[in-house]
């Protein structure tokens, strides 16, 4: 198997935990866990940061990650998506004759070496645009309730009130952990087949 080049996305700023690609976890900042884990693997050539902070850039290459440069400030907001600083970091990082890239998010500290490799297999198999990690919902979404009010709820889609979750469409999550991209439907916006790979439900 050809070994792929790996893209961590690790913006500083963060509305619900602040700093947390960094917050100390048993000592160790997040981001280290999945570079740690990237590089176990052995699937990876080099492992790439696509930072706009000085601190995860030096925090990143202190455990192995190289960080070759600054992400700008347009794409380290709410707003920027991961396509576009994936497609940012190749382009940048001259890999666009590589056949696929591989995004880790910092957050993904429960990833294991197994889904790496699996998910890469797969969507090599399948020959997909892009490979989404996915997850099952704890229950299941056509049934959710909408908020009214501030302090009242009711079933969004009533017509499901009655049918059994096993009659019900069978929907799945994007468990935030990671893509694989094929890098020229990345760089020409023409991803279409889409695939999955289904993560276990004691991973977060």
């Amino acid at each position: 198997m050809d070994k792929l080049n790996c893209i961590i996305p690790a913006r500083s700023k963060s509305k619900r935990i602040k700093n947390k690609n960094i917050k100390l976890i048993n000592g160790k900042p997040l981001i280290f866990y999945v570079i740690s884990k990237a590089k176990k693997s052995k699937v990876f050539k080099n492992i790439y940061v696509s930072t706009d902070s000085g601190k995860i850039k030096k925090i990143s290459e202190r455990y192995g990650a190289k960080v070759p440069f600054m992400r700008s400030k347009k794409l380290s907001d709410d707003f920027s998506t991961t396509n576009q600083v994936i497609k940012d970091a190749v382009i940048r990082l001259k890999l666009e004759n590589e056949k696929y890239v591989f995004c880790i998010y910092p957050t993904a500290i429960f990833i294991k070496l197994s889904d790496i490799k699996k998910s890469l297999k797969l969507i090599k198999n399948l020959k997909a645009d892009i490979l989404i990690s996915t997850s099952e919902f704890n229950s299941h979404p056509l049934r959710a309730f909408k908020v009214y009010n501030k302090n009242f709820i009711k079933m969004k889609n009533p017509i499901y009130k009655n049918k059994r979750t096993q009659d019900l469409m069978k929907l799945i999550s994007d468990a935030g952990y990671f893509y694989i991209y094929n890098v020229e439907k990345l760089l020409s916006n023409s991803i279409k087949k889409i695939t999955y790979y289904m993560l276990k439900k004691d991973q977060g």
